[in-house]
């Protein structure tokens, strides 16, 4: 800026000079007038980048209340459930599971959300379809700007000897790198071996 005021000043002084005076720096009036009239555009276009920066820099995801992010998170742990059983499986325990398993699963997920603030919770996300065949996962809650797990639900096919098949529903917490095994119940299939989870074609 200030190269900008003394090359201006020389410009003025040079000119007066070849001139011999006959221009004055009075009739350099309309250089300044022009400068003044950029200026409002010049002030304008970076009044508006500052508001366009204060705006991007201000936005926040506003936060969930606790009570919604489980009431949300429950319906989806409920269709990822009778997602991954299947048609043949879900007729024959689909009744049993929403009466014993899933007030569990409420009661774990209502727990994880207490360990967080209500505005992180707005980042914490489902996964969104269960493993087939015979993986174990039914669905995973993780964190989305990390992309790490917090809490995993898995379901596990159990053959105790002279006891039949049972699937056993039970979660894998972050607290402990998924380590410990926490049970939320079990429910009995038959004594025959069950179908295998329903496969990306029935999820799809």
């Amino acid at each position: 800026m200030k190269a900008a005021n003394w090359l201006k000043k020389s410009l003025v002084v040079l000119v007066s000079i070849l001139t011999f005076g006959l221009v004055t720096p009075s009739d350099f009036q309309w250089l300044a007038q022009a400068e003044n009239g950029k200026s409002p555009k010049k002030d304008s276009v970076q009044e508006a980048d500052t508001q366009f920066l204060h705006n991007a820099t201000s936005y926040k995801r506003e936060p969930v209340k606790r009570e919604l992010f489980v009431e949300e998170m429950l319906k989806k742990a409920e269709r990822n459930s009778y997602m991954k059983f299947g048609e043949k499986i879900n007729v024959k325990i689909g009744d049993e599971f929403k009466e014993v398993i899933l007030p569990k699963m409420e009661e774990t997920i209502d727990q994880i959300a207490l360990q967080f603030p209500e505005e992180e919770l707005i980042q914490l996300a489902i996964s969104e379809k269960p493993a087939t065949g015979r993986g174990e996962k039914i669905f995973h809650i993780y964190n989305e700007t990390t992309n790490e797990d917090i809490i995993r639900f898995h379901v596990r096919q159990e053959n105790p000897p002279q006891k039949g098949y049972w699937f056993n529903f039970h979660y894998h917490t972050y607290h402990d790198q998924f380590i410990t095994h926490y049970e939320l119940g079990k429910l009995y299939w038959d004594k025959n071996t069950p179908p295998k989870w329903a496969d990306n074609a029935y999820l799809s």
